[in-house]
């Protein structure tokens, strides 16, 4: 079955011209050029990805978004006419998992389209995330320093996984809370600082460098 996109766009051209092209490479879509109709058919239907514009007429594209997130893990990728730092923070802390910037070409589209999905669905080569000496094994769920095996629970396997798929990203207190303990949780962010405190122990050990870095006032971060 081919991958279904909803396309969630008020520019009609713009729509017909995306549309066309994911079509084009295989992909099954179906576009609204309503903010609250979007949603709805986000809601009422299953979806393998969302391209989600930000400005929309009935409800705005951060709500959509975000009201998205509070039921669903559909991958998101939003469409904006804005390239302010503030405004691609504030895109990716309502849930989704990529942007691009208005006018873009087809290519780039298609391109992060094609990554987002090799994340979400890794192949048997993909299914394995190293960095440094640590090794994660996403299909049996195990990691690795070195040769040896470290027992992890699942928030702190969950929380070393986040960091690895995002490598040299800095992640908010905000962020981590809502990509490993869910957008309807009702933990408080200094939840995060504990278990990041759990994670760096197991980890770290006697090493002089830490995996996990801090970032002051912003939030976690492992850097290559």
């Amino acid at each position: 079955m081919n991958n279904r996109i909803l396309v969630i766009e008020d520019e009609a051209n713009l729509a017909r011209f995306i549309e066309l092209d994911l079509s084009h490479e295989g992909y099954e879509v179906q576009v609204s050029h309503d903010g609250r109709e979007g949603l709805e058919l986000a809601l009422s239907e299953e979806w393998d990805l969302i391209l989600l514009d930000v400005m929309l007429p009935s409800l705005n594209g951060m709500e959509v978004c975000r009201r998205i997130r509070a039921v669903k893990q559909t991958p998101i990728i939003m469409i904006t006419a804005r390239d302010s730092v503030f405004d691609r923070v504030m895109g990716l802390d309502n849930g989704a998992d990529d942007y691009i910037v208005k006018p873009f070409a087809i290519e780039e589209l298609l391109a992060r389209i094609r990554a987002l999905f090799r994340r979400v669905h890794p192949t048997a080569q993909e299914h394995v995330l190293t960095f440094k000496d640590i090794t994660v094994d996403l299909n049996a769920r195990t990691v690795k320093k070195g040769d040896r095996f470290i027992e992890l629970t699942k928030r702190e396997y969950d929380l070393l996984v986040t960091f690895l798929q995002n490598i040299n990203i800095v992640l908010t207190r905000d962020t981590l809370l809502n990509k490993v303990w869910g957008f309807d949780t009702e933990v408080e962010t200094n939840v995060v600082d504990v278990y990041v405190r759990y994670l760096r122990h197991k980890l770290d050990e006697n090493d002089k460098e830490r995996y996990i870095q801090t970032v002051r006032g912003a939030g976690y971060v492992m850097r290559s």
